[in-house]
């Protein structure tokens, strides 16, 4: 038996590579030695045994049968069926491997196959020069100038296995399950992601409750952010290529999943020093924080800001960007260890205790001039009692359940104001997007930020995460690993 082994570097991320070889039917868009090829019997390029049938430009012709694909390891085996080139027994694997240096692609690619005697030389240099050799340049060539054309980008027009967490019932988190489907190609403006990372909030738990019945209607797929590659772009996406690193935010939910349709202007791009998990546990929270201290609280130097749940994701954040601002920054926190962690992130002075009081403590440091609260019922009337005059009361969820009704009188006394935004109306536009990310990007690149804790769970232990959120016994921020 002779054995051809070849290996090189692709300057290009491992998602954009993968996305051309998975596509079994697609050699003949990047190889040149390839005239025409089809899969036989309508199967899809992606399915396993499925048998691709092929002309070369010098008359020869091949079948070959996909033997094996696996989209984890990057790595697919075939097998030659028959051919008029005589390579006996022929079977081939190609496997791909991320190089950190430059986010480019190690392709190895090897082979075994009899020959007729004589002829082993011969066949052996063919298979490693004109199949091999000549392939790296090719899809070199083809990943550099073929894959900004629609027309032809990688993966184009195939629908990609995918995996998600579908909700069937509102309440428990149980009514999460993990199923298998597929995702079409994407449509007019959309981009198709593959994700690496997911972001758990607890807006999807107020959805997985049934808060919100119209947003996310029976049975849906929970998740608003996410963070991955490019897969394949459809009709009027000009700016965004196959295999460019992305993230998301967008108002629908739909993220709990491997792979997505997306409206472009929900993108923006990666920096190279923005890991996955960091950008889907901290786009949206990030962006939160970044209008509710510029834009609502107006935060400088020596304003007295509140924070409740203080060592959560969205807490963290908050306590260290309105530190940086000048801010004297109040927390409440459930525990000593919860505590301690929020110091760390910039929170001046702890209010310690599952629903511990906190209104008078808040008044002797000069009365709150900005509430974040994310609490709800529990916190509301002493959030009333813990703002200063002219004070500022932010509510931007319902942990312990909806607010009660709150009458106009009840922050007359004060001058204070109220109000409940929702971080996707900051959000609207693209660019409204890309500048706020830009400044959360910014602020953990220059350390006004400390990245908060990460906690990582399955995309099938989606249940489990929302359990662990909603016990309060989480720090930091949760993701979903496909």
């Amino acid at each position: 038996m002779q054995k051809v082994v070849r290996s090189t570097i692709v300057d290009a991320p491992i998602e954009r590579v993968w996305a051309v070889l998975r596509d079994f039917n697609s050699h003949d868009q990047w190889h040149a030695v390839v005239e025409h090829s089809d899969i036989e019997a309508g199967e899809r390029s992606d399915q396993v045994g499925c048998v691709r049938s092929f002309t070369l430009r010098d008359g020869n012709r091949i079948r070959e049968q996909l033997l094996s694909l696996d989209d984890r390891e990057h790595r697919s085996t075939y097998c030659i069926v028959d051919a008029t080139v005589p390579l006996l027994r022929y079977v081939a694997t190609l496997t791909l491997k991320p190089v950190t240096d430059g986010n480019r692609t190690f392709w190895h690619w090897q082979s075994t196959f009899a020959t007729p005697p004589g002829r082993e030389a011969e066949l052996r240099e063919m298979v490693a020069r004109d199949v091999y050799e000549a392939g790296f340049a090719n899809l070199r060539a083809f990943l550099d100038h073929g894959a900004a054309n629609p027309a032809i980008a990688p993966g184009a027009g195939l629908s990609l296995p995918a995996r998600r967490s579908v909700l069937r019932h509102y309440g428990s988190a149980d009514g999460l399950q993990g199923e298998d489907a597929e995702v079409g190609a994407p449509g007019t403006g959309e981009v198709r992601i593959r994700q690496r990372a997911i972001g758990v909030n607890y807006f999807d738990i107020y959805l997985r409750r049934g808060l919100m019945p119209s947003l996310l209607p029976l049975p849906g797929t929970p998740g608003m952010e996410a963070a991955g590659s490019v897969v394949d772009v459809g009709a009027g996406v000009a700016d965004v290529l196959a295999g460019d690193r992305v993230a998301y935010l967008g108002p629908l939910p739909g993220a709990y999943c491997t792979v997505r349709n997306v409206p472009a202007d929900w993108l923006v791009r990666l920096p190279t020093q923005v890991e996955d998990t960091t950008a889907a546990a901290l786009l949206l929270k990030g962006c939160t924080a970044h209008f509710l201290l510029h834009d609502l609280g107006h935060v400088r130097e020596g304003t007295r800001v509140l924070v409740h749940a203080a060592a959560g994701g969205l807490g963290l954040l908050l306590c260290a960007w309105a530190r940086s601002l000048g801010a004297t920054v109040i927390g409440t926190a459930s525990s000593e260890a919860k505590a301690r962690i929020a110091r760390d992130h910039g929170c001046q002075h702890l209010i310690v205790g599952a629903n511990a009081p906190f209104a008078d403590t808040v008044q002797r440091l000069g009365g709150a001039q900005l509430i974040i609260d994310g609490i709800g019922a529990a916190a509301a009337e002493q959030n009333l009692q813990a703002l200063a005059r002219g004070g500022h009361w932010v509510s931007i969820g319902q942990a312990s359940g909806s607010l009660p009704a709150l009458s106009p009188d009840a922050l007359l006394h004060k001058s204070a104001t109220f109000s409940r935004p929702v971080v996707f109306d900051f959000v609207a536009s693209r660019a409204e997007l890309a500048r706020r990310a830009q400044a959360l990007w910014d602020a953990l690149a220059d350390g006004r930020v400390k990245c908060p804790p990460i906690e990582a769970f399955t995309l099938d232990a989606a249940a489990q995460a929302h359990a662990r959120l909603e016990s309060r016994a989480s720090v930091g921020a949760l993701v979903l690993l496909p």
